[in-house]
């Protein structure tokens, strides 16, 4: 079994829309501007991968049951760290200030940060990482934060 695709709860589908695509990287395949059923696949040229819904109110809550964290592989850390350079030029938060590896001793790692919503996002590389990882997270990285 593959994951085929995320839904996520957006409260402003348009600037979601922007974050996803001009931040993340992802095409918008199709979306609604209906008042009623406001959405976005967003994706790359086969497939959808993540779906906006405009029907929430207020930030992620991180106190009730659902998603932790939606992370995004990327190719390489030279990826990472352009999407990083992205993301702060965004005004993105961060939930670590620079990369961290997964565990102790590994190689792959990544970036940790909010979409506009609060939603806690990660992109990571698999290797490569330890040789530029500057932020210690005491083996918290995509578990406890």
């Amino acid at each position: 079994m593959l994951l085929g695709h995320i839904g996520l709860n957006v409260t402003e589908l348009e600037r979601s829309i922007r974050f996803y695509t001009e931040v993340l990287g992802f095409t918008l395949r199709t979306h609604s501007d209906d008042p009623d059923k406001k959405f976005a696949l967003l994706g790359d040229k086969t497939q959808n991968l993540v779906t906006l819904w405009q029907q929430s109110e207020g930030t992620f809550s991180t106190q009730l049951p659902g998603l932790h964290h939606l992370a995004f592989e990327v190719e390489s850390v030279e990826d990472v760290k352009k999407l990083k350079d992205r993301l702060k030029a965004y005004g993105a938060a961060f939930i670590y200030e620079g990369m961290v590896i997964h565990s102790e001793g590994a190689d792959s790692g990544g970036i940790y940060f909010t979409d506009p919503d609060g939603l806690r996002l990660e992109i990571y590389a698999r290797i490569g990482v330890s040789a530029h990882a500057s932020t210690p997270s005491n083996g918290l990285a995509c578990g406890f934060f």
